[in-house]
């Protein structure tokens, strides 16, 4: 007779499974869905004693065929973490669409150990001929998603052709959308949009209305602070006067946008609802906004600033402005600091008249320090900035480089 002789205190090691889901939208039925989905995948993986739950990973209103996905990299980095053993999902194309990535992550996570089931399909990662069927499924799935960004394209334009405007005024100031999908005016809004043109007209820049609505803390439509550039944006709308543009952007490829210059074809709709503004004010400020514009054009700009583009902020990047300060004196300033303001980059001020001394006609860095009471500048080449190129530096007084100093760098900077 023989014994075997069992120890109860040695229990198999359970799987850490978890789960990941993916909805397309942020509707309340897809969040339903969602939720749905979390809760049966919890239930099935907390009722298998082999099973220790590693919790549900999910994802909404994302696009598969994108990896930045913030469900999809925490599950990733749990993962490699040793968190997870096994993740089920429920096919393919809730995983990923693109068969580059589907292959990329799953062979990642076989490489640790961890396996991949899809229910759909009855595949999982780790078995013998697991990635030669998932290949070729996720190939299909891919060209599905093809198929249907070729479907949408061609559905797009016909809505086009035929008048039919594609807008959201989530982020549009100045109208809202009534139950016919079509645009009708945000009085209060719309006021807001009037005093920008108005201003604009009456002589101040774009730079100086901004200013003016950050001081007033008159928010944007994303409760933001308003720069030139939105202006520039609201004025040059022609929804503003009450016609459309159709098809402004294109997609070259799957999910890559990028703006129509010729590309395809777009429609010009005149009167295509209420206006906010009259056509000739609209065409006013858009006259006198060439005009500025061909002021500020970069050949001639160049020739008025010569070093316009070539200075550069050591603390962020940006480039420095010209800009006219206390007793019109010209010095510059660092751009981001101008625009955004000191808490985004403390900047740097450069007299002007230290900098044109130096013969700069490569980008390069101003760097400054304060000794004894005193500024003291040293410029360096951008490419040796970038380098972190440590060599002993010494300044004199109001910016004036010694010959002796940065000797490598003399052939571009030409001291």
């Amino acid at each position: 007779m023989r014994v075997r002789i069992i120890n109860p205190n040695l229990q198999p090691k359970k799987l850490k499974v978890c789960a990941y889901c993916r909805v397309s939208t942020n509707s309340d039925e897809q969040a339903l869905s969602l939720e749905n989905q979390t809760s049966t995948y919890e239930r099935l993986i907390k009722s298998n004693p082999e099973y220790e739950f590693a919790g549900v990973y999910h994802d909404k209103a994302m696009t598969g065929s994108k990896e930045k996905r913030q469900g999809f990299q925490k599950m990733l980095s749990d993962a490699k973490a040793g968190k997870i053993n096994l993740i089920i999902t429920k096919s393919i194309s809730r995983f990923a669409r693109n068969t580059v990535t589907v292959l990329k992550y799953s062979r990642e996570l076989r490489e640790i150990g961890v396996g991949i089931f899809f229910e759909e399909e009855k595949i999982n990662t780790l078995s013998s001929d697991g990635e030669v069927m998932l290949s070729t499924i996720a190939a299909i799935a891919e060209d599905e998603l093809r198929s249907m960004s070729e479907n949408i394209k061609w559905s797009i334009h016909k809505k086009f052709q035929r008048g039919e405007l594609i807008i959201s005024t989530k982020y549009f100031l100045g109208y809202d959308k009534n139950q016919y999908g079509q645009l009708i005016i945000n009085e209060k809004q719309a006021e807001l949009v009037r005093r920008i043109f108005n201003l604009y007209i009456g002589g101040m820049s774009t730079e100086k209305i901004a200013d003016l609505l950050n001081s007033e803390k008159v928010p944007t439509i994303k409760n933001g602070k308003w720069h030139s550039s939105t202006i520039n944006i609201i004025i040059k709308n022609e929804k503003y006067k009450g016609d459309c543009i159709l098809q402004k952007t294109y997609h070259p490829e799957i999910n890559k946008q990028a703006k129509n210059k010729g590309n395809v074809t777009s429609w010009y709709i005149e009167d295509n609802h209420p206006p906010i503004v009259t056509k000739e004010i609209w065409e006013k400020a858009n006259i006198l906004m060439a005009e500025r514009s061909k002021n500020r054009n970069p050949a001639v700009y160049s020739k008025r600033y010569p070093l316009s583009g070539l200075l550069i902020c050591p603390y962020c990047g940006s480039t420095l402005r010209r800009k006219q300060v206390h007793n019109k004196r010209i010095e510059w300033w660092c751009s981001k600091s101008i625009k955004e303001g000191v808490k985004s980059c403390k900047g740097i001020h450069v007299r002007n008249e230290d900098v044109v001394m130096q013969n700069i006609t490569e980008p390069t860095v101003v760097e400054e320090m304060i000794v004894d009471g005193k500024k003291h500048y040293s410029y360096t080449c951008k490419s040796d900035f970038n380098e972190n190129c440590k060599k002993p530096k010494q300044e004199v007084e109001n910016g004036g480089l010694l010959q002796g100093i940065h000797r490598p760098r003399r052939t571009i900077i030409k001291l």
